[in-house]
């Protein structure tokens, strides 16, 4: 696997259209939820794309802190049906997570994470910071993560 970082305009057209079908497929095919995926937060965020044979397996969108939340995000995590159960998820993350505080020089993240996969990002160093809410029909809570506290070898 290969994990590649890039601001929107640094995107080719085969890279857009592969992140955004998995996108798709993923969380308004597979979830049955409709939503507007293309919200306009694309466009000023950075992207990690998971390439295996150069097709784009998974991606996560790191957001500037003032988008989402007051503080630097990551969203739209996902992984392929083909590729779950390896653990690129948790890499994903952590190499956003490690972005973050090297490249973008911040100390915190907060996530709008779905219920069930909780205990991922708290095995990363996220904590519950909400109660849990319905977005889209889905339950969801705010997790945050201070990168400074972090014992995670990785980081």
């Amino acid at each position: 696997m290969t994990y590649i970082i890039k601001k929107f305009d640094e995107l080719n057209n085969i890279e857009l259209y592969e992140m955004l079908k998995l996108r798709q497929d993923v969380f308004i095919i597979e979830q049955n939820c409709i939503y507007p995926d293309i919200d306009n937060n694309d466009e000023n965020a950075y992207h990690l794309l998971v390439l295996d044979d150069s097709k784009i397996v998974g991606c996560t969108r790191i957001l500037d802190k003032g988008v989402t939340f007051d503080e630097n995000s990551i969203g739209r995590v996902i992984t392929a049906k083909s590729h779950r159960g390896r653990g690129i998820a948790k890499e994903m993350m952590l190499q956003s997570m490690i972005f973050i505080r090297d490249a973008l020089n911040e100390t915190h993240i907060k996530i709008s994470a779905q219920s069930y996969i909780v205990p991922l990002y708290a095995s990363l160093g996220f904590e519950i910071v909400s109660d849990e809410y319905l977005e889209d029909g889905i339950p969801h809570v705010d997790m945050l993560c201070n990168l400074e506290e972090m014992k995670t070898p990785n980081l």
